[in-house]
């Protein structure tokens, strides 16, 4: 049995000291990785939805079946929960109403026992000019759009950073149908974000136009 595995083993028996090492193993994880799905977000939104998250994973830990590596899993209930917070916050903007505080907020940074979230990298992700666009928040604005299999397989690769072979594991797939996939994929998201970023895609066909002679 690997460490984690037996760590997990721990936490299913309510030993609180396994619980504290599985958070301080993915919490930062966690928070960079729901960094990366929103620009939009600040400290205190991902904090908030980071709590969701570990919440779900305290609650739903005899769920996990172990056919993924752990982090990948909590990731997608990260992803779920970041999306669940953006309509939330969308419904409050289009209601008039006002953003709710979690009233358990970051903790105090004095504090040597708090969790903190350690910011995302922000080195170029994938190899295409739609991806690296500095309004990231029409990027989310395009996944969501695009939605379903896609979205989940861009965010995997590029949010939460996994190779693909993880993410075949995760979505059950052989890595040449995630390449393939994910190559699709990321065509069919530059078609969607075009209506977000005109001047771009007037730039890309331009450049693919065969000369004249």
């Amino acid at each position: 049995m690997s460490a984690e595995s037996q760590l997990l083993a721990r936490c299913l028996r309510g030993e609180a000291e396994a619980w504290d090492e599985l958070f301080d193993a993915h919490y930062a994880a966690a928070g960079r990785f729901v960094f990366q799905i929103s620009s939009d977000f600040t400290a205190e939104d991902v904090e908030e939805i980071c709590q969701e998250t570990f919440l779900t994973v305290v609650k739903s830990l005899g769920t996990f079946q172990g056919n993924c590596q752990f982090q990948t899993w909590l990731f997608r209930i990260a992803a779920n929960k970041a999306h669940d917070y953006i309509q939330k916050q969308r419904a409050a903007k289009r209601g008039g109403g006002q953003k709710a505080l979690s009233l358990n907020a970051p903790v105090n940074a004095d504090d040597p026992n708090g969790f903190t979230i350690d910011p995302p990298s922000h080195s170029p992700g994938p190899d295409r000019v739609l991806i690296n666009m500095e309004d990231a928040g029409l990027i989310t604005h395009a996944l969501e759009e695009l939605g379903g299999p896609c979205q989940e397989v861009i965010e995997l690769r590029y949010f939460a950073e996994l190779s693909y072979e993880e993410i075949a594991v995760e979505l059950k797939l052989n890595p040449k149908t995630v390449s393939s996939r994910l190559s699709k994929c990321l065509d069919k998201l530059e078609v969607v974000a075009a209506k977000y970023f005109p001047e771009t895609a007037q730039n890309s066909r331009e450049k693919n136009k065969p000369l004249s002679v």
